[in-house]
């Protein structure tokens, strides 16, 4: 089975004349046609990974030197892609200017792009051009939105914090598809497009305030995809809980547990889950060996070492101390250490 479809450009591979031409032509492939410059322009450096999930929709990230750009009238005439283009800046600053509306955006913001209008944007790199720009981008039809278009046209050139609420879910999507696109199966991208509009979608509804305007099944899977971030970042937490997860998202353990109903694992166990891979991946790293099993198990919220010991017996058929020793074995090290205690079973 392939891994999800992904292609990587990079100017360093071609002769310094070639590069510039080639990285615009990389660019309106992209999104659509735009006139750039840049004062790197004679060796220009660029890098870039097209991730393709179908549908139109398509995820990049790109590495450059500084550039600016303009979309022209007469470029919207040659050829109108009916794209949205949501960029999030990752290191250097950026601008955009369209609809009467100049806007500067660091590290960390999101802006929404429509190329059917006229635009410039500008992305610089910062020490002096020794650390290169860098961004994230979605591109998504326009006709994929399920959000009144003149409502959304109001959003152009506004910046967009990627630090919480809907902008940190989908920043943290878009780092985990395009720096690894290989964890994820070419069978996975159906499933990662739908989780992109939806994360889009709830976005710029959010900054409209018309949540409610969404369709029932997205904002459902909107909840689904806050309350899987809201687990991962608590796993640590001993109380983390189904009731306190439900507390959380202001609705009731029912409305969690319907929501989970058409799941793989319900919500106990999705927590559980979690919680041994992050234990199991924790004791086979070298550079915790002088961290007890029952330390670790405590660090991702198992309190207790027996109840640990079990649940870890029963999803890897063994318990951690003796996983932990294979590994050890494995590799030739040192026995890992005790915890002061009897061999837990």
């Amino acid at each position: 089975m392939g891994t999800l479809r992904a292609e990587t450009v990079d100017t360093a591979r071609l002769q310094p004349a070639e590069r510039w031409p080639f990285w615009l032509d990389m660019s309106a492939r992209v999104s659509a046609p735009i006139a750039f410059a840049s004062d790197h322009a004679a060796d220009f450096r660029g890098r870039a990974r097209l991730v393709d999930l179908g549908g139109g929709i398509q995820l990049t990230r790109f590495r450059y030197q500084s550039l600016i750009g303009r979309r022209t009238p007469r470029l919207i005439r040659q050829a109108d892609p009916e794209v949205y283009q949501i960029p999030l800046t990752v290191a250097g600053t950026s601008a955009i200017s369209a609809r009467r509306r100049n806007t500067a955006m660091g590290s960390g913001d999101f802006a929404l792009i429509d190329w059917g209008r006229p635009h410039d944007i500008m992305h610089a790199s910062r020490q002096h051009g020794r650390e290169d720009a860098a961004s994230a981008t979605v591109v998504i039809p326009r006709a994929l939105l399920p959000l009144d278009t003149d409502k959304v046209d109001r959003l152009s050139a506004v910046r967009i914090s990627g630090a919480q609420g809907p902008g940190a879910l989908l920043a943290q999507h878009l780092h985990r598809i395009t720096r690894h696109p290989e964890q994820f199966r070419a069978t996975d991208a159906p499933h990662l497009a739908d989780i992109t509009l939806t994360l889009v979608s709830l976005l710029l509804a959010r900054h409209l305030d018309a949540e409610v305007a969404l369709p029932t099944e997205m904002r459902q899977q909107a909840l689904l995809t806050q309350v899987r971030d809201f687990v991962e970042r608590h796993l640590g937490d001993p109380d983390l809980s189904p009731q306190s997860v439900a507390d959380a998202h202001h609705v009731a353990l029912r409305t969690l547990h319907r929501l989970f109903a058409d799941q793989d694992e319900s919500v106990s166990g999705a927590i559980r889950r979690r919680r041994l891979e992050r234990c199991r991946r924790d004791l086979a790293d070298p550079l915790l060996r002088d961290q007890t099993v029952q330390a670790i198990g405590a660090r991702w919220g198992f309190r207790d070492k027996t109840h640990f010991s079990r649940a870890f017996r029963a999803a890897y058929g063994t318990s951690p101390r003796a996983f932990r020793e294979g590994r050890w074995q494995e590799a030739g090290r040192p026995d890992p250490p005790t915890d002061g205690a009897a061999p837990q079973e």
